[in-house]
């Protein structure tokens, strides 16, 4: 007689954990194993770049954004290697795909490339890892929610370049929970004035008291590296 073949644990059956049933089962992994990793590499806080991944360097026309967000990202991360100690530095954290996370994360790795963190996303377009990140500092998301809330874990600033749907919804994810006090303020750039007063009139939402007039007061939009520098160090 035929020996019956050992059914599988329940956390080793492929259908079952990827079934909707055990989707509160892949939540808690997404938190608890970058959370595990981050430990291990002693991760605590980070300076955020968000922006397109469909911004190419050197363009035919407008400011050159590719090369601005490397240039800042190097001079904040030649700033803290030079002002921290190894175990107190900020690391830099993108969304590790190409675009403005591939100039943040070349600009960080000019300096050292071990302080950059990729928060990647599964899509079926545009999201693939860049080459400026170490592996073990690779992080792959399914759920847009959990990668947003491991962004605002290890954010301690934030510089948003210009972006289309996904970057406009982590900038307001953030000054909608700093606004409303369910996280505390920390130091916004929004880069490149042209984009910001065409793309989001702001000055129009608090003229209408859909925002306080202080709500203003939550970013600071500049064209300028110095400035953004400026504005995020003093913060820190």
């Amino acid at each position: 007689m035929r020996t019956p073949e050992k059914p599988a644990k329940a956390y080793k059956n492929p259908k079952f954990v990827m079934s909707e049933e055990a989707r509160p089962i892949r939540l808690l992994a997404e938190y608890l194993e970058p959370l595990t990793r981050l430990k291990q590499q002693q991760v605590k806080k980070a300076i955020i770049f968000f922006g397109s991944a469909r911004i190419k360097p050197k363009p035919k026309r407008g400011p050159d954004y590719f090369s601005l967000a490397g240039k800042l990202s190097e001079k904040l991360a030649a700033w803290t290697v030079r002002k921290h100690t190894p175990a107190q530095r900020y690391r830099f954290c993108t969304g590790g795909g190409p675009g403005m996370m591939e100039a943040a994360a070349s600009g960080v790795a000019r300096v050292d490339r071990k302080l950059n963190i990729a928060l990647n996303i599964s899509l079926p377009f545009e999201q693939s890892v860049n080459e400026y990140v170490t592996p073990e500092l690779v992080f792959e998301f399914h759920y847009f929610f959990m990668r947003k809330f491991w962004f605002m874990k290890l954010a301690e600033a934030l510089v948003v370049f210009p972006g289309g749907f996904g970057t406009m919804d982590e900038l307001f994810e953030v000054l909608t929970l700093v606004q409303t006090r369910k996280s505390r303020a920390i130091p916004i750039v929004l880069f490149g004035t042209e984009f910001w007063r065409e793309a989001v009139n702001f000055e129009a939402l608090a003229r209408r008291g859909l925002i306080s007039p202080d709500d203003l007061d939550l970013f600071c939009i500049t064209d300028k590296v110095d400035v953004a520098f400026r504005h995020i160090t003093a913060g820190l």
